[in-house]
């Protein structure tokens, strides 16, 4: 059973008519970079509840939340109104193994996202331990259009504190913009083009992929690499290259 705890907006900063952060304050137990952990609401005499990933670090105590509003959805649209002072449920404990502590060490680890899925990597590179894992960090974030990008000058500013350990690349699907590439993470991994943009190869000998993002794309993306790369999901204590973490 979720042990809930009461929470209160600090900001909601609407980035677009859909895509929202949430930022709140709460006396939640301490998490680990990567986690998720629920939020709900009292609607229509019912709690009603979600899992989000934290975008700020465990030693930030504003609690930032990355969302997408659902038209019609049972939750987000309510959220989506939430105003400074407003209370939120927060689950007191996170969830999840989406975390740099489970992976083994590599040369270079890849972090592919889609849409509000980047939250747990900036969580992850805000926090910045257990880094010396990896010699290269390759943070890949694939949108619809150039507006979806809203954590982008949060991105560069990474690139600079990490001095060429990171190397950022965003991806638009559906629009062409300088800087970024256009398509499918699986379609830019097939035809070599991600791999020529960022000059690192994934591969099975050097390379761990996390993946966080719709099931489609984690689904396809881990086919490919299995099919292609020779890559297989890591599971405690038994060789694999890739991690995933769903968002519905």
């Amino acid at each position: 059973m979720t042990n809930w705890v009461i929470g209160k907006i600090i900001k909601n900063h609407k980035w677009t008519d859909s895509l929202f952060s949430l930022i709140l304050e709460a006396p939640i137990k301490p998490f680990m970079a990567g986690q998720f952990t629920k939020l709900a609401l009292e609607i229509n005499g019912k709690r009603i509840q979600r899992a989000y990933s934290y975008v700020n670090a465990p030693n930030n105590n504003q609690l930032e939340f990355y969302l997408i509003n659902v038209p019609k959805g049972n939750l987000s649209p309510y959220l989506k109104e939430l105003k400074f002072n407003d209370s939120i449920y927060i689950s007191y404990e996170a969830s999840g193994c989406f975390v740099l502590e489970e992976l083994p060490c590599c040369e270079i680890l890849w972090m592919l996202s889609t849409g509000t899925a980047i939250g747990p990597f900036l969580s992850i590179l805000q926090f910045g331990q257990n880094l010396t894992k990896f010699k290269q960090i390759i943070l890949v974030h694939s949108v619809r259009y150039a507006k979806d990008l809203s954590y982008l000058p949060l991105m560069k500013k990474l690139e600079k504190r990490y001095k060429g350990k990171l190397k950022i690349q965003t991806i638009i699907s559906r629009e062409n913009k300088i800087g970024s590439l256009t398509g499918r993470v699986t379609n830019l991994i097939e035809n070599g083009q991600l791999e020529y943009i960022v000059k690192a190869k994934i591969h099975n000998s050097n390379s761990h992929v996390m993946l966080c993002g719709n099931p489609q794309m984690i689904k396809d993306t881990q086919n490919l690499l299995k099919n292609q790369r020779e890559m297989n999901k890591y599971i405690r204590y038994k060789t694999g290259q890739i991690t995933s973490e769903q968002y519905w």
